[in-house]
């Protein structure tokens, strides 16, 4: 399976806008099932797949040595994003709490039909945009500190900073810039979200929820968040050498682009 694939995007240099083709790196689905049941499923870049299980057990403490499992591998007919565990029942027996928890249980697939599309529609200006995806380390306090967390940061249509949040990590730092905006019944004023990290299927899904019409991010988004973004009706973008912007999706919200 590749771990990269070509993407027509749009590249905005700051003069003009120039259609070019852009490697994504892969995100999709890995199901991990436990004696036959459905137990987890991951978002991850494909390769290595038996050992990122191994891992994701170990961590989850789910066994404690390779000694614990009776088995780990692809499914009969060589899935690779589909790998059966077998734990020995002396093992199963220490751990029923966490096999009980099973947080993603009850996923059936990547989700990619459970949001709904985003159809607040605005039009911003592309220079704008990259100031402050530039000026967005000037509000992260912890990050000058720390040099170890991410950020989140929304935008009005009109780019007035309404929230903005750290975290060591990105998803919790979406979270909180979120909730700071939902709690007090500001969350409809938002429509552009700034990150300091790359963009990936579930801050798309995380932005879908908060109705956010436009993602900018430092790094590129992943293949699984452009696909989701195309469905949803988000304009996808980060940062390009020139200076400039890449745009993956929906382009129509930005000015003067083709």
């Amino acid at each position: 399976m590749k771990n990269f694939l070509k993407q027509k995007i749009i590249y905005w240099d700051t003069k003009s806008d120039i259609s070019t083709v852009n490697d994504l790196i892969v995100e999709e689905p890995l199901s991990i099932r436990m004696h036959g049941s459905h137990y987890a499923l991951i978002l991850r870049t494909p390769g290595d797949e038996v050992e990122h299980v191994a891992g994701f057990c170990l961590a989850e403490g789910l066994v404690d040595a390779l000694d614990d499992f009776i088995s780990i591998s692809f499914c009969e007919d060589d899935d690779t994003n589909l790998v059966e565990v077998a734990i020995q029942k002396k093992r199963r027996k220490l751990i029923p709490q966490i096999l009980e928890q099973r947080p993603f249980i009850n996923k059936t697939s990547c989700g990619l039909c459970d949001n709904k599309v985003v159809d607040r529609n605005i039009l911003i200006n592309k220079a704008k945009a990259l100031s402050c995806m530039e000026d967005l380390s000037k509000y992260q306090p912890l990050r000058a500190k720390t040099r170890a967390c991410h950020a989140a940061a929304l935008y009005s249509k009109d780019f007035k900073l309404l929230s903005i949040a750290e975290d060591v990590g990105r998803h919790n730092a979406l979270d909180k810039a979120v909730g700071k905006l939902f709690l007090k019944g500001m969350i409809d004023d938002a429509f552009i979200l700034i990150l300091s990290s790359r963009i990936s299927y579930e801050l798309v899904q995380k932005a879908a929820r908060a109705k956010i019409s436009i993602m900018l991010a430092v790094s590129r988004p992943t293949s699984l968040a452009v696909q989701l973004a195309l469905q949803l009706n988000i304009t996808l973008a980060c940062f390009a050498p020139g200076p400039g912007l890449y745009i993956f999706t929906h382009a129509n919200r930005f000015r003067n682009c083709k």
